[in-house]
């Protein structure tokens, strides 16, 4: 009896440890998903496939509607959550949340001072991430091909369209949340980039850091001002996402070659959006007053007007590579 209870405990123990290894990796996922969307041309989703998380991400939203408030009421709160995988997403978004809120100054500034190096580091990223999601694809057919071309075609004019200018009112928080959070889930088409593009990239970030530069300085009534504004652009994204899933669902299900291709498409067309050489086309004023880039074009390090930095940028995609290439291999060894 007492040896059976010695085995007992010895396998809660391991199945705790387990559970809350699992919970950290998949906290880390979601801090470098949240990382990934801050930047216009880099998609949380690619993070997530890559990590080995896509699919339970999108079955888990598709599953979760009001029945979980009626299953709570008729077997309790513990069943309820299991049922829905309630734990998978708050611990995923907990990561999220974190990562958006604490990156988005040091990403802006670091767009500002060093660019090159930054979509150096990405580029490299995205590079890795399109060799993993085309070894998914088996059947190269004429169809899957024409699909991964049609969609490299679309995201590379997205990302050369001319970006707009959005009113900073309310229901532009709540429209962008909608409409960004359903390129944040897709693999290679960025949230932050679709953002750039509706013209609201700047009023979201700038209330994200408003909101944190109020809470810091203890000027409450301006802090809550931002909250609200947050709080529409996330429930946007709830209802966005929640719709969207559904079709992303159905895909992955009944059309995972040709989805996959078209996934693979979405991502070399995002190369051209954050290729690291820019030459600027044209600029905008931003919420501080300050002249920032709004059209930007790709050239080649030779034509770039300064010091493009080669050897460092280099260095900077290979380390995008490489951890993509780690990130692959742990979610191998450690999945979640």
């Amino acid at each position: 009896m007492r040896e059976r209870l010695y085995f007992s405990f010895r396998e809660s123990i391991f199945t705790m440890k387990s559970s809350v290894q699992n919970s950290i990796f998949l906290f880390l996922k979601g801090l470098a998903m949240g990382a990934a969307d801050v930047v216009p041309g880099v998609s949380g989703g690619t993070i997530a496939f890559i990590s080995g998380i896509y699919e339970e991400l999108v079955t888990t939203i598709d599953r979760l509607d009001f029945g979980f408030f009626k299953l709570w009421k008729k077997e309790g709160l513990k069943n309820a959550f299991a049922y829905y995988n309630i734990g998978f997403l708050l611990t995923l978004f907990a990561g999220v949340f974190v990562s958006i809120l604490s990156l988005a100054k040091l990403v802006t500034f670091l767009l500002d001072e060093y660019p090159i190096l930054l979509w150096s580091f990405f580029f490299g990223l995205v590079v890795a991430s399109i060799g993993y999601i085309a070894k998914q694809i088996k059947e190269w057919s004429v169809i899957n091909t024409f699909a991964m071309l049609i969609g490299a075609a679309l995201v590379y004019f997205v990302t050369v369209a001319a970006p707009a200018q959005a009113p900073d009112v309310w229901y532009m928080y709540f429209l962008s949340g909608c409409i960004a959070i359903i390129a944040m889930i897709l693999p290679g088409l960025s949230g932050s980039l679709i953002l750039v593009l509706l013209g609201s990239y700047a009023i979201v970030i700038g209330a994200i850091t408003g909101f944190f530069d109020a809470l810091f300085a203890q000027e409450w009534s301006i802090a809550l001002g931002h909250f609200k504004l947050l709080f529409l652009f996330g429930l946007g994204c709830i209802i966005g996402l929640k719709l969207f899933s559904k079709a992303l669902k159905y895909m992955f299900e009944h059309k995972e070659q040709l989805t996959l291709a078209i996934l693979t498409g979405f991502m070399i067309g995002s190369l051209n959006r954050i290729w690291p050489w820019k030459e600027v086309l044209s600029t905008r004023v931003d919420r501080h007053g300050d002249t920032v880039p709004l059209e930007v074009k790709s050239i080649l390090p030779s034509a770039y007007n300064g010091d493009p930095k080669i050897m460092f940028a280099i260095l900077l995609a290979v380390i995008g590579f490489l951890l993509i290439w780690i990130l692959e291999r742990s979610a191998k060894n450690k999945p979640v």
